[in-house]
């Protein structure tokens, strides 16, 4: 087995394509692996655009100074036994956690497309500020998300940057999703990490980050799941990754590609609503913490830390957002609107600039502030 080492520190495991950890799901066990999608929907990128006086280049993952996995292996971060210690349960490992019995999603009230009320799940534990789009026919959806690398206040907490593709019943409802992430309890750092993640029971007892459970079938040698993503943007200089997760319709599988460059796949199997559309698509950031909603609230910050309202340069943002529905033609999602469960502490805007000119998503927040408390 050919192993690299990553200068932050990662070991990276190249692991034979066809003995990955996606085939030990039962689902899977007779699974024919795909090289690629058999149908593809491409959607227009403009990673290296600029804003003003703010360049926007494209990120990259530390890993890959040290090379590639040879053709046929797959990289995988090596877990260690440390990390196994940090989690609460081997059965918890590499998952979001789950909702406890005694609590329940609630459908907020506030949501609206245009005049119609529309139903938004908020998950206890969890606080979002997110742009959203509701159909019966995305087959996908794409973004740059600007790269961050915000505070995390305790360990069992952790923030993203992210998109969800979802369908599915309220709060047990089918997601792909796919962004970076902020970590500690289960990198054992603060590194701003690429991550994937999946569910078919709004995170109860399925689904995980990443490779740590069977599920996602990796293709790519080049992209590595779970490692750190840089450079983190700065004043005057913004980096981003592209996310794009489209259906392929022939199979019900959810390809996922970053930066141009095919990752993987969720395969159909995993899912029942999800083979034939989302339902849902959503852009921007999520913080777990138990101290959500309460008082005090956690310090856990998302996307930069800065509040939307601060705009390019300080808050974080996704642009060229789009979806894809059956036309197979890449377009900004109409209509669009913006939520956030706690918008004193983590705010939304989705910010036009001018007239003719597309609409630019930010969002984010400190957590806790006097506004926050």
């Amino acid at each position: 087995m050919w192993i690299l080492q990553s200068e932050d520190g990662d070991i990276i495991d190249c692991v034979d394509i066809y003995k990955q950890p996606a085939f030990d799901h039962p689902a899977l066990k007779n699974h024919t692996l795909q090289m690629r999608p058999s149908s593809d929907v491409l959607t227009e990128t403009s990673t290296t655009a600029k804003n003003k006086t703010y360049e926007v280049v494209q990120a990259f993952q530390t890993w890959q100074k040290s090379g590639t996995c040879p053709n046929g292996t797959i990289p995988i971060r090596r877990i260690h036994r440390e990390d196994l210690l940090r989690a609460a349960s081997l059965d918890q490992f590499g998952r979001k956690y789950p909702n406890s019995r005694n609590q329940t999603a609630t459908q907020d009230p506030n949501a609206h497309l245009g005049k119609k009320a529309v139903s938004v799940v908020s998950l206890p534990n969890r606080s979002s500020a997110v742009l959203f789009a509701y159909a019966y026919n995305f087959i996908g959806a794409s973004g740059d998300i600007n790269v961050w690398n915000p505070h995390v206040q305790a360990q069992g907490e952790y923030t993203t940057a992210q998109i969800w593709a979802k369908a599915g019943p309220g709060d047990t409802f089918e997601s792909v999703e796919a962004g970076w992430v902020v970590h500690p309890a289960l990198f054992g750092d603060t590194r701003t990490r690429l991550f994937a993640y999946w569910t078919v029971d709004g995170y109860r007892n399925t689904g995980c980050f990443d490779l740590t459970c069977t599920g996602f079938v990796q293709t790519s040698s080049e992209i590595a799941l779970g490692l750190a993503i840089e450079p983190i943007s700065s004043f005057q200089y913004q980096t981003v990754i592209n996310v794009y997760m489209f259906l392929d319709v022939t199979t019900g599988s959810w390809w996922l590609h970053v930066n141009n460059k095919p990752v993987g796949y969720w395969p159909g199997k995993l899912f029942s609503f999800l083979t034939y559309s989302a339902i849902a698509v959503e852009w921007g950031g999520d913080v777990y913490s138990q101290n959500v909603r309460k008082t005090p609230h956690t310090m856990t910050a998302m996307g930069s830390g800065y509040a939307a309202e601060e705009l390019f340069g300080l808050a974080c943002f996704i642009n060229n957002v789009r979806i894809v529905d059956f036309s197979k033609s890449p377009k900004y999602p109409n209509p669009v609107n913006v939520f956030a469960d706690e918008y004193r502490c983590y705010s939304a805007i989705n910010y036009i600039e001018g007239n003719g000119v597309e609409p630019v998503f930010f969002f984010g927040g400190p957590g806790q502030t006097y506004t926050c408390p």
